[in-house]
């Protein structure tokens, strides 16, 4: 990795270090949001997505209006033998089982080719290392596996999975973290949940063997916070110069997010919202979700005082895999109403889909003491205590 805080010194050092065929062809250059990454965040879009779609709009040419996706799919879609790494999901979780899986072939790999170039230096010298370093290091040095060949033919299909996606102009945008790093010298250890997430992330680059870099987008909450860029395998000077072109406007965008002012206040017509909530209510039977979280949408602006209107459109989002939305629309339900019990629900699986598997359980354990015989809750509860056994 290279690390430099002007992206004049970093596209230079590309010049001098990657040979002349890393450098991409010309053309319009067109971003592709991972969605269901940044889903996984605690932190507003509008710090993070909304500051790159921004500031590439400001920008007088060169790009493409942008895409958004679900990476999970796209790669449950595109990596046949993936799956025999995957473990059963339902259909609103193939996205984020596929990604698990494509960690779990990357540690695998990682460990594999650790053994086969350090095994003897390990053994030899006998290296005094940190508790956790060591114990991986060990972990790899004991990998045994007869299944090498699928693990990199996993590889394979991924790189041309990625390629087919972002072609010689794409650009995939996603997080480069799944929450707060660890403060310097702390005690602390990172949760198994937040590890999850972070390989998730890093799998995707580093098993394609795609280039990645990672550009700061200043703080929330008192913590830093920044976004990736990936290109296609060999398209490394071709990164480095849009984001040399993108770095300007996306300071400013960065300082503008930093003064963002709240939305008005919009009168109610509780007749009109009625409405709205029965067309949302029609296109949820016939599984329209993107038309029902438009109606709840509008019946919300018309009448926020609502915990429906909240809590159906939590579940639209649901369906679409948009578990940060969710989990804030069961919020605000759960603020006027404190005993809707599908609230709890519908957030508990939000939770849940993202690998908050500790606050998911109290979800479920609120819907049960409000419905003891809850079968959702009930499930839900014996799948979460096997999950953090």
């Amino acid at each position: 990795g290279w690390l430099a805080r002007d992206p004049h010194i970093l596209s230079r050092v590309g010049d001098a270090l990657l040979p002349a065929a890393a450098c991409g062809l010309k053309g319009k250059r067109q971003l592709v949001f991972a969605d269901d990454c940044f889903e996984l965040l605690k932190i507003p879009n509008q710090k993070t997505v909304d500051v790159i779609e921004n500031a590439v709009r400001t920008l007088p040419y060169g790009f493409q209006p942008p895409k958004h996706i679900n990476i999970g799919q796209y790669i449950s879609s595109n990596v046949p033998s993936l799956k025999e790494f995957c473990e059963p999901s339902t259909k609103l979780q193939e996205g984020k089982s596929a990604l698990k899986a494509l960690c779990t072939v990357m540690l695998l790999l990682q460990r594999y080719e650790f053994k086969a170039n350090h095994e003897d230096w390990v053994n030899t010298v006998k290296p005094k290392l940190g508790l956790e370093v060591s114990t991986r290091v060990l972990q790899a040095v004991n990998f045994t596996d007869d299944n090498i060949k699928s693990l990199y033919i996993v590889r394979t299909e991924w790189r041309a999975a990625l390629k087919n996606l972002l072609k010689d102009t794409g650009i995939l945008v996603l997080p480069t973290m799944a929450g707060h790093p660890l403060k310097r010298n702390s005690k602390q250890r990172l949760s198994s949940e937040f590890e999850d997430k972070m390989y998730a992330f890093v799998s995707i680059a580093a098993l394609s063997g795609c280039c990645q870099a990672t550009v700061p987008l200043g703080n929330h909450n008192d913590h830093p916070i920044s976004i990736s860029f990936v290109a296609a395998h060999g398209s490394d000077k071709f990164l480095l110069r849009a984001i040399l072109d993108m770095y300007s406007a996306i300071q400013e965008q960065i300082v503008l997010a930093s003064k963002l002012a709240l939305p008005p206040v919009i009168d109610r017509d509780v007749d009109t919202s009625e409405l709205l909530k029965e067309k949302g209510n029609n296109s949820f039977k016939r599984k329209q979700w993107s038309k029902a979280i438009e109606f709840y949408s509008g019946a919300i602006k018309l009448n926020d005082t609502n915990a429906t209107y909240y809590c159906n459109r939590a579940a639209a989002y649901l369906e679409l895999g948009r578990f940060k939305q969710a989990e804030a629309d069961c919020d605000q339900a759960l603020l006027l109403d404190k005993k809707n019990v599908k609230a709890y629900l519908r957030r508990g699986t939000a939770k849940e889909s993202v690998l908050n598997y500790q606050e998911a359980l109290q979800d479920f354990r609120h819907a049960l003491a409000l419905e003891p015989q809850n079968r959702t809750a009930l499930a839900a509860e014996k799948r979460l205590q096997k999950h953090l056994r």
